[in-house]
């Protein structure tokens, strides 16, 4: 069945347009509860990110769910992955996330949590999909659900964050710059590394549900550049809207993205003989990362594009390390889904265990020059089996010689053909890229 709301990260979109609305949320939260508690009674807990419709949307699934007869747990402002940890130790039924990560905040969206803390498999949103399509009912008025505020969520958390890492970690002489994107994590991240004994200068830490990921965090972390810069820190740390991705900034004010976060995670588990089966990234993911993993016989898969695809790869194998370029990372012998605040106490063991900075650490990798060219569609078309564009991937993949890779991509939300191309000569990269998207944008118009 193929699904109609549910994407590889819940439903998002832009809110008031459908389905991200009053309405359709309101059902969807009683569509949970019908399909995870088909008998009433257990509890679901919601949390959300910092953006204005927040509010909305938290009261339009608390209905929902009582309708259907569900109790319901509200955590406030929360991490996606914290979200993740409370539905397991609170022992819900499924944890509910509002939120649209790392988009700006006229966007929002709901993504969930089995009660293992795990993304829901394709068969239980088949489900949830099934009985949305039902006329909803509502359970006798002694049976409704019932909700209550969590109060000490944040703090289950922040201990949670700091048993990820060795109980005997000081971070006492560090200077950390945490950008928590005006997001979720504003009220824990810094709180982490504070009581870990780190010197902890925060931005991003002013939510007023408009400027959510606004020219800060992962996705723009130039802010925090520029502190660690002016400030002399250690290190700093970018998280995106709901805390899951994580990019990291070395004391020069280099840029450290998610590839080389991985890298480091990665050498650091197989120096302590943690690190289980290969290394999990995407078919984005950077070639130089692949070539310094092999350099320490170190294994590694590509996946489509999204976490979940990696996660299920992981899960497959009962390997424990990947993640995308983006700074979603997965350490599975930590927690169950991608936590940025874990990620970068991953990262920060590392480096006072080795007494190595992070600028040491990520050299063991070089990253490849990569260019994306992304050329635009009057419509979706499928590319595979076109002879004039499969003919220039082929030319081009012979000049790279094997030092570098090109890959094709349609775009799932757009009408675009993402054109990557990289290889160790960055001139030659970027016009080995720029032919190939000349022929795809040729052909396609012919189509």
């Amino acid at each position: 069945m193929e699904r109609k709301y549910f994407g590889t990260d819940g439903i998002r979109g832009r809110v008031g347009t459908h389905p991200i609305s009053p309405e359709f949320v309101l059902k969807l939260g009683w569509a949970i509860g019908r399909v995870l508690a088909p008998n009433g009674g257990g509890k679901v807990i919601i949390g959300k990110d910092t953006r204005i419709s927040g509010y909305m949307f938290e009261s339009a699934l608390q209905a929902g769910l009582s309708a259907a007869g569900v109790d319901i747990g509200l955590l406030g402002p929360m991490p996606t992955p914290a979200i993740a940890y409370l539905t397991r130790t609170l022992h819900a039924k499924a944890g509910i996330v509002i939120s649209a990560s790392h988009n700006p905040y006229y966007d929002n969206g709901v993504k969930l949590f089995s009660s293992k803390g795990k993304k829901l498999s394709d068969e239980i949103e088949q489900a949830i999909e099934a009985s949305l399509s039902e006329p909803m009912s509502i359970v006798d008025s002694a049976k409704l659900g019932k909700a209550q505020r969590i109060g000490d969520a944040g703090g289950r958390y922040i201990e949670f964050c700091k048993s990820t890492v060795s109980s005997q970690l000081d971070l006492k002489g560090l200077t950390i710059v945490v950008d928590a994107a005006n997001g979720a994590t504003y009220h824990v991240a810094p709180d982490v590394f504070t009581e870990l004994g780190a010197r902890v200068i925060s931005v991003g830490v002013a939510p007023d549900g408009l400027n959510i990921n606004e020219q800060c965090g992962s996705t723009h972390p130039e802010l925090l550049r520029q502190a660690v810069i002016s400030k002399g820190a250690d290190l700093g740390i970018a998280l995106d809207g709901d805390g899951d991705r994580v990019i990291m900034v070395d004391h020069k004010g280099e840029i450290v993205d998610g590839d080389e976060l991985l890298f480091v995670i990665a050498q650091a588990r197989q120096f302590r003989a943690q690190l289980k089966g290969s290394v999990v990234g995407t078919v984005m993911s950077n070639l130089g990362l692949e070539v310094a993993l092999k350099s320490l016989d170190i294994g590694f898969e590509r996946t489509p594009v999204g976490d979940r695809y990696v996660m299920e790869k992981l899960d497959q194998n009962g390997w424990n390390v990947g993640g995308e370029s983006s700074g979603h990372l997965i350490c599975l012998d930590r927690t169950t889904t991608g936590d940025g605040i874990v990620s970068a106490l991953q990262v920060i063991e590392s480096m006072v265990e080795t007494g190595k900075s992070l600028y040491e650490l990520k050299s063991g990798m070089t990253k490849y020059p990569q260019t994306l060219i992304n050329v635009k569609m009057s419509k979706k078309v499928d590319i595979s089996g076109c002879a004039p564009i499969t003919d220039a991937v082929r030319l081009a993949e012979k000049q790279l010689a094997g030092s570098g890779r090109v890959l094709l991509r349609t775009s799932g939300t757009e009408p675009l053909v993402r054109v990557m191309v990289e290889g160790r000569d960055a001139t030659q990269v970027q016009q080995v890229a720029m032919e190939i998207a000349e022929i795809v944008e040729q052909t396609l118009k012919t189509r």
